[in-house]
């Protein structure tokens, strides 16, 4: 079954919290993690990129865009990282084809 994001347009477009603080992370995205049952940036210290990506593909009843995961590596290595490089703040630089191209960037973000 199909379950409909937690955004609902009489919000307004709310929440403006922590987690758009997150490079690369907006309201939908934000959206996205709550319905996962991510509410703050520390619940993204153990959180898992793939598997946040593949839960929320099952909670929507369709795949999502891959960027999204690019997103999601880029918010846990934000939210793992106290002295984060700033190449790596880029969502874009978290995608698969970089991280060939690339094999010294960190494969499980902060770790």
């Amino acid at each position: 079954m199909k379950r409909k994001p937690a955004y609902r347009p009489e919000d307004r477009g709310l929440p403006s919290g922590p987690l758009e603080c997150v490079p690369g992370v907006g309201r939908s995205i934000t959206w996205d993690l709550i319905d996962l049952g991510i509410q703050l940036i520390e619940d993204l210290r153990d959180a898992d990129p793939e598997t946040l990506y593949r839960r929320l593909g099952i909670l929507r009843g369709q795949p999502q865009d891959r960027c999204l995961l690019y997103v999601f590596r880029c918010a846990v290595y934000f939210a793992t990282t106290s002295d984060p490089d700033p190449d790596l703040l880029k969502w874009w630089n978290w995608s698969d084809a970089r991280r060939r191209a690339n094999p010294s960037s960190p494969s499980r973000p902060g770790r």
